[in-house]
This record gives structure tokens, sequence and C-alpha cells, in this order.
């Protein structure tokens, strides 16, 4: 079966020139004070018992919210995959002053919930109407306690569009511009933009290409690293203003609360990955060896391993959508029969050109029940185990579309279990189907790279950002002092067990620059060692599984973290216990490398 490496966004709307989409934003622009003026007016003392006012509202929320986000999705995409698409640019501009009014009207809305006494809210929610949606709704009735004035949430709302959104958009602008060039093995000159560069730096076999790559990608950020630094700082800035004013002065609070999990969770994960360092650098350490190296460079991390006959395994892109089929079929008969679906309808943008953004993301599209799934493909097992991850977090998705819109916001820790669930299934089936050791030992490689970048690589950012924050509650952070940060928390978290570092990671990684939500990396470690555990449960399930997984994300919209996990796995995430049994089974595939790789340690 062959299928296209180009998304098809026209389903959505025939273009970002298109009359459907200014027809759409058009009537949004006048719903919106439309929907203001009968939240103004809902009295929820005049509403009881029955709050039907309530309802109409909600059900007009539930209509607009994914009608707006699906157009954002469209024109963020055109964006992705054209990166030089002005009126994309123009109109990013046009949805976030949508997104700005409406989350200005809704505040009014949210803030009488507050003003309900907790008798009648209790009524309310014991209606039918409501029961189903009490854990959502709850939520919101607690957030709206810290609500300012409405006249105050507006004007935050409004700035942060050429604010805080604002800056998120100038660092997508300045990426844009990245192109590094490079010699083919033609000789000729060829400019890569950075998404290129980047894959090429980490996979290329040969050291001499990766340093080099690794020595231009370092000196293209540092040449407009103050450009960067301006930008991070003053999203940060933003960030904490905002949360002095709503009385929050614990930069991890909002974080938390959008992963729905406790501190306690988050302290025993990262306790149960410090202790359980030493197979990790013993890894590194035996890598280094087999390249021929004293340590690795940064570059040298993620680099395949070949050793006696072996070639690096290579998947085309019809192999890679084979293969993940193939594999998701003995898990699940549904997410094998999803993933197809997906391929042959082309939601998948995968080719590897000029003008593409880089990195990769899932986007749900609520309207049409589908998603879209963006990367830059490579051929290799890595990559395989990427579009992996990604189909299944559409596969998350599909399951909860079904559901009221209300309860189809999962949280960002959760949001990453489907997907390295999915991960995993592909990335265990590509090192059982090596042929001889010595493939397996450059699958099995590929494979500890992604528990690396989890416990190692994610750690680290993770100590950057939050001394990041520290010091920038005090003042502006030069890029100087970022490169230091950065590398400070590259060595601790590597047990400096690395020759080179990558000081401007922190210019390089989209995640740092993300206006929604800060703290992007601890949700895919916790998501990876939750899925860990839930990879375990499937293995012991067998044909029962399939339904008992659906049920946990069909769960993921309405419950906090701590509860889903006793409830579907019945075990206690504030406990050291749960992360350390996820982390052994990784030592065991280090353990297997460790000897499958001691007759090739050159002499």
């Amino acid at each position: 079966m062959s299928y296209s490496m180009k998304w098809n966004l026209e389903s959505i709307y025939p273009s970002v020139n298109s009359t459907e989409l200014e027809e759409a934003l058009s009537k949004w622009e006048k719903q919106i004070p439309e929907l203001g003026q009968t939240i103004a007016a809902w009295d929820p003392e005049q509403d009881k018992p029955d709050y039907n006012k309530m309802k109409l509202i909600i059900d007009s929320l539930n209509k607009l919210q994914p009608e707006i986000s699906e157009a954002g999705m469209f024109i963020n995409g055109t964006l992705s995959a054209d990166v030089n698409n002005g009126k994309a640019k123009t109109l990013l501009g046009r949805i976030s002053v949508l997104y700005s009014e409406l989350s200005t009207v809704t505040v009014p809305f949210y803030k009488k919930f507050a003003l309900v006494s907790d008798e009648d809210w209790q009524s309310l929610l014991s209606l039918p109407e409501f029961k189903e949606f009490a854990f959502n709704l709850n939520e919101d009735r607690e957030d709206a306690k810290k609500l300012l004035s409405e006249k105050e949430e507006a004007l935050l709302s409004k700035l942060a569009v050429d604010g805080f959104q604002g800056w998120e958009q100038h660092y997508d602008t300045l990426v844009s511009k990245i192109e590094i060039s490079v010699t083919d093995k033609e000789g000729q000159e060829q400019l890569l933009s950075a998404g290129q560069a980047e894959n090429r730096m980490y996979n290329d076999p040969n050291p001499d290409v990766r340093a080099s790559l690794f020595s231009k990608w370092e000196a293209v950020w540092e040449n407009q690293a103050d450009l960067f630094a301006d930008t991070l700082n003053h999203l940060a800035g933003f960030r904490l203003t905002d949360y002095k004013a709503h009385g929050i002065y614990d930069f991890l609070e909002k974080p938390l609360k959008a992963s729905r999990m406790r501190k306690e969770t988050l302290d025993a994960m990262w306790q149960a990955i410090s202790d359980n360092k030493a197979p990790f650098t013993s890894y590194l350490s035996r890598k280094a060896a087999l390249l021929g190296k004293d340590k690795l460079g940064w570059q040298d991390v993620e680099a395949p391993v070949t050793v006696g006959n072996s070639e690096p395994k290579s998947y085309t892109f019809d192999e890679g959508a084979a293969f993940i089929i193939e594999n998701f079929r003995n898990f699940s008969e549904k997410m094998a029969d999803f993933a197809k679906m997906a391929f042959e309808n082309r939601w998948i943008e995968a080719e590897d050109r000029p003008g593409k953004a880089p990195g990769g993301y899932c986007a749900e599209l609520p309207v049409s029940k589908e998603s879209r799934i963006f990367m830059t493909y490579s051929n290799s097992p890595g990559e395989v185990a990427t579009l992996a991850h990604e189909l299944g977090h559409a596969f998350h998705n599909h399951v909860i579309f079904d559901l009221p819109y209300l309860k189809q916001h999962f949280a960002m820790n959760v949001a990453e279990t489907a997907s390295t669930f999915a991960e995993l299934v592909v990335s265990d089936a590509t090192v059982k189907s090596a042929i001889s050791n010595e493939d397996k030992i450059a699958l099995l490689d590929t494979k500890i790279q992604n528990s690396l970048a989890m416990f190692l690589n994610i750690h680290a950012r993770f100590i950057f950002e939050s001394n990041f924050y520290r010091e920038r509650e005090k003042g502006l952070v030069s890029a100087e002092r970022l490169n230091e940060l950065m590398e400070e928390a590259q060595k601790e978290a590597y047990q400096d067990s690395l020759a080179s570092y990558h000081p401007s990671f922190w210019a390089s990684k989209l995640h740092f620059y993300i206006s929604g939500i800060s703290f992007y990396n601890f949700p895919y470690t916790f998501g990876y060692l939750f899925s860990l555990g839930i990879y375990a449960q499937a293995l012991e399930s067998g044909s029962n599984f399939e339904d008992q997984y659906i049920a946990l994300l069909q769960d993921t919209g309405s419950m906090n973290t701590e509860d889903l996990a006793k409830k579907h796995l019945n075990v206690d995430l504030t406990s050291t216990d749960f992360w350390v049994k996820g982390i052994n089974i990784i030592k065991e595939d280090i353990q297997t490398f460790i000897e499958l790789t001691e007759s090739y340690i050159p002499e």
C-alpha cells in the first residue's frame, strides 16, 4: 500500500484564502459578543432550580469552542507546512484575538459559579443535565475563585494577544528564518531548515557529519541568542506577572494543575529517576566504547549503533506505516484500524522538504472528529516510533470525540500516555523483529534512546526551567546566563557523563516558548512511565486489554491523575514504588544491550 506523505487540510477549509474560512471568522466575531451579553444577563439565583439558561450557555460554548479550535488548527497547520505563508501568519493573529475575546466573555460566567452557594451548587450538580460533568464544573468553579474582576481579566486577555502569544509567534518567526548550509554527497551546497538539520545532526551515521552539523547548529542559535533570550524572558515575565495577579506564587502550581496531579506525585517520579540513573550512564559509556570514543558528545547520544555487518535499519514511509498497523493489531484491532484510516485519509504531513517548521505534533479537530499529525519523516526506526507516538495521540482523540465536549479536555501528562504507549508497542516490536544479534543491538539502542530522553533529557529541561524561573522572578536573565543554566542542568541530569553539551538548547527547543503552559517537559516523563505500567498490564491482560485501555483513555478528561491510576491500575502515584517498577523494565533492556555488545568493544 502506498500512502501520501502530504496531509489533507482541504477537507477542513479549502485554503487560508477561502471564502468559507473568512465567513466562519466573521460569524464568530459576531457570536462571541452576543454570547457575552447572554452571560452578562444570566442570574444563577433566578435560573434555579432547573438552570435551563445555564445549560443553554454551556451548549453555546460547546459549539463555539471546538469550531474556533478547529479553525486555529487549520491555520497553524498551514503555517507549519509552509513557514513563509504570510496569509496564515495574519490569520493566526486574528484567531488569537478570537480566543482572547471568548476567554474574556466567559470570565463572568465562571465567576458566577463561585457566587452560587454550596447547597445550591450541589443541587445543580444533581440534575441530569449536569451530573455527568460534575468533575469539570467543579474545576471551573474552583478556578473561578482566583479570577480577578471582569475588567482586569478582559485586559489581561487582550494584552496576552500582543504580549504573551505575540512572543510565542515571534519565536516561530525567528526559527522559520534559521537555515544551515551543508554539503551533500555530490559536493553541492544545500540549505537545511532547522527541522531538517536537527534530524540529520542526530541521525547521520557519520560522526564527522554529526560533529560538523552540531558545530553549525550551536553557532546559528548563538548568533541570535540575544533575540531568543528576549523572547524567553518576556514570555516568562508575562506569565509570572499573571500568576502574581491571581495570587499564585509557586511557578509549578499552574503546570501541576494543568496535569491534574499533585506535587507529591511529581516529586516521587523525579526521586525514583534520580535514584536509578546508574544503568543509563553505563549505557552511555558502553555506547561511547562502541563508537570508538571515551565519552559521547551531545550529538552522538542518538547516533545509530552498528556492529559487525549490520547496516542501519531503514523504513520507507510506507514500510513504517505497515509496521505500525501490524504491531498495533497485536494489542488492539481498533488501534490498528484507526491507524490504517489515518494513513489512507491523509491525516499525516511527513514529507522532508525545506520551508517546514521543525518538530512534530498531533492536533485534534473536534468538529470533524479527526486529527492531523505533523512531522518530518527520515526513514529511521526512531522516526517510525515517533510516527506511532503521534498516532497514539490521535487514537486518544478518537476515543473521546463521542463524549460530551466538556469531558474531552484531558490533562497534559495523560495526553502523553496514549502516545507513549503506542510508541512502546512499536519500539518493542522493532527489537523483536531483529534477525541477528547485530540487528537487535542497533534496534535496542534506538529503543533505549527514547528512555534516555525521558529520564535524562527531559530531566535536564525540568531542572533548567525550574532554575530559570527562580532567577526570572528576580529579573531578566541574560543569554550567557541561560547558556550556563542549560549546561549545568544537562550535566546534572546526565551525571556529567558526556564529553560535550548543548548550552543553546534553551533557544532551539520549541517547548520552552509555548505560551499556553509552562513546563511542557515532566508530562512526557510521566506519560512514559505511566504507559509502561499500562503496557505491562496489556501483556498480562491479553484479549481483555482493548476495552480496559479505551475505558482508561475515556476517563482522562474527568478524573485527577492519582484517581485515574488508582481506578484503572490500582497503584499509588505518590509512592516511588510505582515509578521504580517502570524504570526496572528499561533496566532490563539496558542489561541486554550491555551483554549483547560485550564482544563488539574495540580492542
